[in-house]
């Protein structure tokens, strides 16, 4: 549940999916920047980032995926390789942890990621609930 959370809130519940130039699907619902050491396909995108707080339009280059199978692997290689995610993964023994967890260690520089991936991630888990 935390992770389709996660990418439900990246990809505003696949509505605001990463698209590449010719409209077809980047397949990174995470929102996965491309730091220096990616060497796939990427995709420039305007963005919101906040700086001191304040929101800013910057253009970032995003990671690009051949399929959604890939991206989740891909993530799951980022969250496993870095201790920074791997702590909160270990001690995320709820959903509150694990969203305050993932903006304590800066996946996203919104200063309202961990609140609004705590409510995304409930609203799935409510959800999945419903249709089980």
């Amino acid at each position: 549940g935390y992770v389709v959370g996660q990418a439900a809130l990246e990809s505003g519940w696949g509505r605001q999916e990463i698209r590449m130039p010719d409209g077809r699907s980047s397949f990174n619902v995470f929102g996965i920047k491309a730091g220096g050491n990616w060497k796939g396909a990427t995709v420039d995108v305007t963005t919101t980032e906040y700086v001191d707080g304040q929101p800013r339009k910057s253009v970032e280059k995003f990671r690009a995926y051949g399929s959604y199978a890939e991206a989740f692997k891909d993530w799951a290689e980022l969250m496993g390789g870095q201790a920074r995610y791997g702590q909160v993964l270990r001690a995320s023994g709820s959903v509150e942890g694990y969203a305050r967890g993932m903006q304590r260690a800066g996946y996203a520089t919104d200063p309202s990621y961990g609140a609004k991936l705590e409510r995304t991630i409930n609203q799935t888990l409510a959800v999945k609930r419903l249709i089980v």
